[in-house]
């Protein structure tokens, strides 16, 4: 016997769906790529010093790129271990990314690869 004054739908079988046509013409592609995640590397002293220091690049990124996406730029485009990196988003809207290198690659000599130092 039912006591409740409310009446619930029942749950049926619901199919996956199969278009016969696409929505969109064009799939979308990804726009994002090693080469638009890091956009440049930070020339100022403060990053020298944390070149020197602690084995730490300091590159400008998309502001939409994460952690993930940075790391995985680095590998690509410099064939270099990132150890950990930290991200901030600064007042004028660009996103800094501090990513310190693993202990047996020297940050220096990738800077000087890339061509800042």
């Amino acid at each position: 016997m039912i006591t409740s004054t409310s009446f619930r739908r029942p749950k049926t079988l619901r199919l996956a769906r199969k278009p016969k046509y696409p929505r969109v013409s064009v799939p979308k592609t990804s726009s994002v790529d090693q080469y638009s995640i890091l956009r440049f590397p930070l020339k100022t002293e403060s990053a020298m010093k944390k070149i020197e220091d602690d084995n730490t690049l300091v590159f400008i990124c998309d502001v939409k790129a994460n952690k993930k996406q940075i790391k995985d730029a680095i590998k690509r485009m410099y064939q270099v271990d990132a150890e950990k990196i930290n991200t901030l988003i600064r007042p004028n809207g660009t996103k800094k990314a501090f990513i310190r290198l693993s202990a047996d690659v020297d940050a220096l000599e990738v800077a000087s690869k890339i061509g800042f130092v």
